[in-house]
């Protein structure tokens, strides 16, 4: 008989998504359970750092973020049942080594004709503000920002995570998240003319 793949549900059991916490206490026993955790977000991993750096050395940097996941999943606090922000702190820790890639990146992106959309019309910072029109004057803003203070408006931004998710990702308090944020808000608003990059959908 053929087993299930790891964090498939039983027979008789419901279909319901198997919570990350519950594959990583598995992978414990059964290292193999970690591979549904790459599954369900390698992809996400790497959009977000090929944003930041390209995609040169992007796959590498998710292939790190993964290994040192797994390295470190013993001490993975399980009551967090979701394993996004956990991901995203290391991810951007290990973005953080490549801060000079990253400003020269935003300096060519700064310099480049306005010729579209590289990842279609989805692609944002926030609602409201589209890469097409605003890629040069906000890779100039995303380029003056402070290292932590552009990580936190990126892992709302492109990351999607809550503020209380970018707090656990990157060790840091709520109220330090939301006080960054705002600074960087207001410092890319500027760039860009007062248009607000986290503005709201109506």
């Amino acid at each position: 008989m053929i087993a299930p793949p790891p964090g498939a549900p039983r027979a008789g059991e419901p279909s319901a998504r198997v919570a990350d916490a519950d594959l990583i206490e598995r992978s414990l026993v059964d290292p193999e359970a970690f591979a549904v955790l790459f599954d369900r977000y390698a992809a996400m991993l790497y959009r977000y750092v090929s944003r930041r750096l390209g995609p040169e050395g992007a796959e590498d940097i998710v292939g790190e973020t993964f290994l040192a996941a797994f390295s470190g999943r013993e001490r993975y606090d399980l009551a967090r049942r979701d394993a996004r922000p956990w991901l995203f702190g290391i991810v951007t820790k290990l973005v953080a080594r490549h801060h000079r890639s990253e400003a020269a990146r935003y300096r060519a992106l700064r310099r480049s004709p306005v010729d579209g959309p590289e990842e279609g019309p989805a692609d944002r910072v926030a609602a409201g503000v589209t890469v097409t029109a605003a890629r040069p004057l906000l890779a100039e803003a995303l380029a003056g920002l402070p290292r932590r203070d552009r990580d936190v408006l990126l892992l709302v931004a492109w990351g999607d995570l809550r503020y209380e998710e970018v707090a656990t990702a990157l060790g840091i308090p709520v109220g330090t998240v939301r006080s960054r944020l705002n600074r960087a808000r207001r410092k890319v608003r500027a760039v860009l003319g007062d248009t607000d990059p986290m503005r709201e959908e109506a």
